[in-house]
């Protein structure tokens, strides 16, 4: 199983990008998304613009009685999607309740159950507190993509998640792997990034370009994968689904050919 956190900026187009990740990997693997934001809007697109029930929404409902099914939605393409939530605004702290909701499905039993071959996690990234930091902390993921553009307040943000898996790193946690540039049309942007990236010794693994199909596939509860799957813009996120698949894949101490092997058995699924 991959475990992959996909950090970001608020704003950003974090979840845009997660989501159509998950669709575009969907297509090869079983695919599970988990939203780790208050707002609980990360998997809509994936459940045609409607929101779930929340984990910590229904452990506040149902107690000790809560099971999986009240907390596990399958949505387009069968992509597994569970969303944290959060406190009440201005009352409790919202990375409480991700570590709260990522204990209750691990104590249930929810990957052991839906044995998904993808993990994602989407994060909010401007505050890199404990409970935000969770993802990264304690095997829930390995691998940490950053959703950056060429605003300055993007890349401050990407600077902060980077320096807190870099906390991490002694105790064999997850990593930054690289920069997906979603582009805002930013003067210099590519430049900007790039230097970025030079800096912090990172990849740009991926070119989001702008499009108006996006906005337009989420007006309709859609992730553009599933509104236009034949687009310019359909093809960034396959492309960076591959990318990624790749990146994680390679990790693993295999030899040449059984790294192949491997591949090709999981691309057939």
């Amino acid at each position: 199983m991959l475990k992959i956190a996909i950090y970001g900026k608020g704003g950003i187009g974090k979840s845009t990008t997660t989501s159509n990740l998950a669709a575009a990997l969907s297509r090869h693997y079983k695919v599970m998304q988990i939203g780790c934001d208050p707002k609980a809007d990360s998997t809509k697109n994936l459940m045609g613009g409607k929101k779930i029930d929340t984990v910590l929404g229904k452990i506040k409902e149902k107690g000790e009685d809560v099971e999986l099914s009240d907390l596990v939605h399958e949505g387009y393409n069968g992509v597994l999607c569970v969303e944290s939530g959060g406190p009440t605004p201005g009352i409790g702290c919202a990375g409480l309740g991700i570590i709260s909701a990522l204990q209750k499905l691990e104590e249930l039993g929810a990957f052991e159950k839906y044995d998904p071959d993808i993990v994602l996690y989407d994060v909010l990234g401007d505050v890199v507190c404990g409970g935000f930091a969770m993802p990264i902390r304690d095997g829930y993921a390995e691998h940490v993509f950053i959703v950056t553009s060429g605003e300055m307040m993007a890349l401050f943000a990407a600077d902060n998640i980077s320096r807190a898996v870099d906390n991490f790193k002694e105790r064999g946690y997850a990593r930054v792997r690289g920069l997906i540039l979603n582009e805002r049309l930013v003067e210099n942007e590519t430049e900007y990034v790039t230097r970025f990236a030079k800096e912090h010794d990172l990849p740009v693994i991926s070119h989001i370009h702008r499009s108006k199909m996006v906005q337009a596939s989420e007006q309709e509860g859609k992730t553009v994968i599933e509104k236009f799957p034949h687009s310019s813009i359909a093809k960034d996120y396959e492309e960076l689904a591959n990318r990624i698949i790749s990146l994680c894949l390679s990790d693993k101490e295999i030899e040449k050919d059984q790294f192949t092997e491997e591949l090709n058995i999981l691309l057939r699924r």
